[in-house]
């Protein structure tokens, strides 16, 4: 009969690589975001206005590139994920 071992060090580390990672930059874009970068409001009649939510995003990224070190794709990234999370927080804030 054979048997197996059981790696615990090999099994923490799958589970510690298998979380999602969080964009850089996400918490601080979502927070200049929601705290000041939007100048028009990214939720209009119950409709996302895309052109503000693209706006908000576009003078986020500036700042997460100087912050986190990264190209000018990953900042817009981050960002536009950051602007879309605080509209549809907004969104669902218009609903209730």
């Amino acid at each position: 009969m054979s048997h197996r071992t059981v790696s615990w060090n090999r099994i923490s580390r799958s589970l510690h690589d298998s979380k999602p990672k969080i964009p850089a930059g996400l918490l601080s874009a979502r927070a200049f975001i929601q705290f000041g970068a939007s100048k028009r409001p990214l939720v209009a009649a119950g409709r996302y206005d895309r052109a503000a939510i693209m706006a908000a995003a576009c003078r986020a990224a500036p700042g997460i590139m100087e912050r986190c070190g990264v190209s000018r794709r990953v900042a817009m990234s981050s960002a536009l994920k950051a602007a879309w999370q605080v509209a549809k927080a907004a969104h669902r804030a218009a609903a209730h």
